[in-house]
């Protein structure tokens, strides 16, 4: 009887392991774009409620058509922001408001702290900041960072890096580490392909890495 079932188990074994091979990049991708379209929605959904206000429409009841115009609503109030940045007026403008911003003592250290975060992120490779990987949490086992820049410790002149490792999946969220520079392995990473690990879990990524020092 076992003789018999054997070649059934390994055969259904096998066909589930390809199973969740195929499926596995699949899920994770869908759970990043259900992530980003969710709060996509979320963002734009008070716009298109004030918009139901002065143009009632009936067939914007449904729920997801709600959720698709908030979307569009939402990329297009983010281009607007992005054309009209991107011109000199538009950017003495911001600039201007950015000034405001930094006098607000409580929300300043948020916004300069998020801007920077950002910045690092879309940083080119040719930058001070690159990615790297760290001993996170335990030694032997690496994290995917960016170290955003050097330090010098006033007590011994030992050079440090500040690091910041993002989560995975959703990279918003993410520690500072302060450590010996000697520690951090160089990577030939780029932004974009670290964010690409990141967002994705791991499912895309390059087929090599330098992973020893």
């Amino acid at each position: 009887m076992k003789r018999f079932l054997a070649h059934p188990m390994r055969d259904l074994q096998r066909n589930i392991l390809a199973g969740i091979i195929t499926i596995g990049p699949l899920f994770v991708t869908w759970l990043v774009f259900s992530f980003v379209l969710s709060n996509l929605a979320k963002a734009g959904m008070p716009l298109l409620q004030f918009l139901e206000t002065v143009f009632p429409a009936e067939w914007v009841t449904q729920s997801w058509m709600q959720s698709a115009l908030a979307i569009v609503l939402t990329l297009a109030v983010l281009y607007a922001v992005g054309r009209i940045t991107s011109q000199v007026l538009g950017r003495q403008v911001f600039n201007l408001f950015e000034a405001l911003l930094e006098r607000l003592p409580f929300v300043a250290k948020i916004y300069t702290s998020v801007r920077q975060l950002l910045d690092t992120m879309m940083a080119k490779k040719e930058t001070s900041q690159r990615v790297v990987l760290v001993d996170f949490p335990i030694v032997g086992q690496k994290s995917v960072g960016f170290l955003t820049r050097t330090l010098t410790d006033v007590t011994t002149g030992q050079e440090l890096a500040a690091v910041l490792l993002p989560n995975a999946i959703n990279p918003t969220s993410a520690i500072l580490q302060v450590l010996p520079l000697d520690r951090v392995t160089e990577t030939d990473l780029t932004m974009e392909q670290a964010m690409s690990m990141l967002l994705t879990g791991g499912a895309v990524a390059p087929e090599t890495i330098r992973f020893s020092q």
